[in-house]
């Protein structure tokens, strides 16, 4: 086992509600879907992916009491996560609204419920320890409570666990000061392209992956002003001295892989036709996350990832990561030089 060996995830597991449609509708239209589904979904992506190449996970954020509550509930049991929290009482988990287009291009819209009221009693009632992995996602850091909560866990005195942030979809609507203490304190920074952008003002994957590695200043806010004023020019190292990685996904493309004092990497993709792209980025995370506790160089995990997250778009539903058998076959028949 490598840095960690198990992955604490403090996002959200929510529900998704998943609608196939021809196109997105016309702004007061309506539009019949071709097929629907109601799974757990949101953070439950990422810890599906990681649980499916061996990794102990464990949930550590909160969810609700009501019939959404028990169909996630119900389904992180299924896939041997452990839940570490009581639910809360007369809330339900929330939901979103997933419309899955015909080249598998997703749109969503999010219904907040229980998931967004974390609070920092119920994170210090969690066991953890120096061996764990933590997972936090941007989506957390939008709600009040969790923010409030998250912030206050992770400045902590001797918390040394390795950090995984995905800053999501809504990168740049995090409020600035939140978003900078907790990308001073990440040890890993995954976003795909479009949310790489959105945090540094550079369109181009490559320069937003630079400006990423060095902690430069974000167009959301100062990337590298922590919990105690530190400049941007800061690279805090992780446990063991690890400094801060970064990847940024690019779809087919794979993703390009940068860490303080070495030439950024491109990791090559595996292109297949894709038919639905939900939950792909958090397939990549989990898979990522997996193969670095399994002992894998970060090129390596990035590749292994990106194999995921291919497989993963040629399913239907979110939660599609592959299994380590599965995900074997895949790498064993593509050319190793892709």
């Amino acid at each position: 086992m490598g840095p960690f060996s198990r992955l604490l995830h403090l996002g959200n597991v929510v529900v998704d509600v998943v609608l196939d449609v021809p196109a997105l509708p016309e702004r007061g239209g309506d539009m019949l879907a071709s097929s629907s589904r109601l799974t757990a979904g949101g953070g439950f992506n990422v810890m599906v992916a990681a649980a499916r190449q061996g990794l102990p996970v464990r949930y550590g954020g909160a969810y609700g009491s009501g019939p959404l509550a028990t169909l996630a509930r119900a389904a992180l049991a299924d896939a041997g996560i452990e839940v570490g929290q009581q639910p809360t009482a007369g809330l339900d988990t929330g939901f979103v609204i997933s419309l899955v287009e015909a080249d598998g291009e997703r749109t969503f819209i999010t219904s907040p419920g229980a998931e967004a009221t974390m609070t920092a009693e119920s994170l210090a009632r969690l066991r953890t320890t120096d061996e764990d992995a933590v997972y936090l996602s941007g989506y957390g850091l939008m709600y009040p409570a969790n923010q409030r909560a998250l912030l206050g866990w992770l400045a902590g005195p001797g918390r040394r666990a390795v950090v995984f942030f995905d800053p999501g979809p809504l990168a740049a609507s995090i409020p600035a000061a939140a978003l900078a203490r907790v990308m001073h304190r990440a040890d890993w920074l995954t976003c795909n392209a479009r949310e790489a952008a959105a945090l540094t003002g550079r369109p181009d994957p490559a320069e937003a992956l630079n400006a990423l590695t060095r902690r430069e200043p974000t167009a959301a806010g100062p990337a590298g002003a922590g919990p105690t004023g530190g400049s941007a020019g800061e690279a805090r190292p992780g446990r063991a001295g690890r400094p801060l990685g970064v990847l940024v996904r690019m779809g087919r493309d794979g993703c390009l892989l940068g860490q303080p004092g070495a030439p950024p990497v491109h990791v090559t993709g595996f292109p297949v036709d894709a038919i639905d792209t939900s939950g792909a980025g958090d397939t990549h995370t989990g898979t990522f996350i997996a193969a670095l506790a399994h002992g894998s160089g970060a090129a390596d995990a990035a590749r292994t990832a990106n194999a995921a997250a291919a497989m993963s778009v040629t399913r239907r539903g979110p939660a599609t990561a592959p299994t380590v058998a599965e995900l074997a076959t895949f790498l064993a028949s593509r050319d190793p030089r892709e």
